[in-house]
């Protein structure tokens, strides 16, 4: 477990509505070319997550996990995208480099799961969360910024919280 800054922040949420609270509230300042890097096990709430960013960045899409598929591509209105990548089934960061990740970042927002799998060709500035599940509807929630755009971001979704907004 990562010792935790000035700039982490931990939430624990209570059920899965609120993991998509949380994930619409992230979503919502996401820009093309910010990278959410998701890490936890089966189970933890990923992909629950994931839904809740989709909504949040303004996506209609259904939004699955992308095990199988490896990418799933949300769009929204104007022609964004947003990338899904799933590494569970990558062998290793230069099979996932060989995808074009860059190009996939360049598109719009990318999130991806499993992500301690492929970290190596990640770009150095992103926002890293570390999720567990606690019971049946409980998860944790770690949120560790890599550079001042995701510390900003971070901020602004405590104060929220502090706020009573979830």
């Amino acid at each position: 477990m990562p010792i935790l800054d000035a700039h982490s922040f931990e939430f624990i949420s209570r059920s899965p509505e609120q993991t998509r609270r949380i994930g619409i509230r992230l979503g919502s300042s996401l820009q093309a070319g910010d990278v959410i890097c998701l890490s936890g096990e089966l189970g933890a709430g990923k992909t629950t997550l994931v839904q809740g960013i989709a909504q949040g960045w303004g996506s209609l899409d259904a939004v699955t996990s992308p095990t199988f598929v490896l990418v799933n591509n949300y769009r929204k209105t104007g022609g964004f995208e947003m990338n899904h990548f799933d590494a569970y089934r990558v062998q290793n960061a230069l099979e996932a480099e060989d995808l074009d990740l860059t190009g996939m970042i360049a598109d719009g927002p990318f999130l991806v799961e499993w992500a301690e799998r492929v970290k190596s060709v990640l770009p150095e500035d992103h926002l890293w969360v570390n999720m567990k599940y606690l019971d049946e509807e409980q998860r944790s929630l770690l949120f560790i910024p890599h550079g001042k755009r995701f510390e900003q971001m971070i901020e602004k979704l405590r104060m929220n919280i502090l706020k009573g907004l979830e």
